[in-house]
């Protein structure tokens, strides 16, 4: 499971940051990381900050997008430290773990299947992800800190979630060797396609917003809330391969049956 974790850093100001971060990435067997436009990248302070972890920021990525940096993943999320006017669904470390556990449950007992790829995003040190990134995300994940002092630095959050999915992969482990103590898969039974990866989901939306704006049901001058809580929805929904496919070929023929129309009245 750890394997197929990627963490993604969203415009990190600080060098020394990444440099924690990757140290607290490699505490917990954590190998990939992926960093959206940062301020400063590779320096002195991030090698220095990394203290024997220097391997994974040798191998980093350094992308100019969200959307390229969640690529192929079939489960993203978000760390969020704020509510927001639409509510998306919210959970703690621990409860993101059981999550994930369960979404590898499916896929354990076929070997010769393709681990899910997972994305845990992280956002700038002073503001933390937009409304817009967060809305590419399945789950955001917060972390319960003291309400008197709940400000976590970068590496100290990375660190508490990947610690919680480090538990989570060493208890699969455990019961792989005891199948009477297998987890339960994430549906209740092992699933027959592979989730939707985030680019699949994603031209999805892009499609469904011009269809909808095609046929006037979505005003582009007053949007709304219209796609955000259609993101929601289908990202709660955690669509699979086909599932996608069924909706965009739907959104097709409506394409093809708006045009039919339109030829029919010239």
């Amino acid at each position: 499971m750890l394997s197929s974790l990627r963490v993604v850093l969203v415009n990190t100001t600080h060098p020394g940051n990444i440099g924690g971060v990757a140290r607290a990435m490699k505490n917990m067997g954590v190998g990939q990381l992926v960093l959206v436009q940062p301020r400063e990248f590779p320096g002195d302070a991030a090698f220095a900050r990394a203290a024997g972890a220097t391997d994974i920021l040798d191998q980093a990525r350094v992308v100019e997008t969200l959307d390229q940096a969640v690529a192929g993943c079939q489960l993203v999320v978000g760390a969020s430290a704020r509510g927001r006017h639409i509510p998306w669904p919210v959970v703690d470390p621990r409860q993101l773990a059981e999550q994930v556990a369960a979404v590898f449950a499916n896929v354990v007992a076929d070997v010769t299947a393709e681990l899910p790829q997972v994305a845990l995003v992280f956002g700038r040190e002073d503001r933390g992800l937009t409304n817009e990134e967060l809305h590419r995300c399945h789950r955001h994940v917060h972390i319960p800190s003291d309400p008197a002092f709940s400000s976590l630095n970068l590496a100290a959050a990375v660190q508490v979630i990947c610690y919680e999915l480090r538990m989570a992969s060493l208890a699969g482990e455990k019961a792989t060797a005891n199948p009477q103590g297998e987890p339960e898969p994430h549906w209740g039974t092992a699933w027959d396609i592979d989730s939707a990866s985030a680019d699949e989901m994603e031209r999805l939306f892009v499609h469904m917003e011009q269809v909808m704006t095609d046929i006037e049901f979505l005003n582009p001058d007053n949007p709304r809330q219209l796609m955000t809580r259609l993101r929601r929805l289908y990202m709660r929904s955690h669509l699979d391969q086909v599932e996608v496919s069924i909706l965009r070929g739907i959104l097709t023929a409506t394409e093809k049956a708006l045009k039919k129309q339109e030829g029919d009245h010239v």
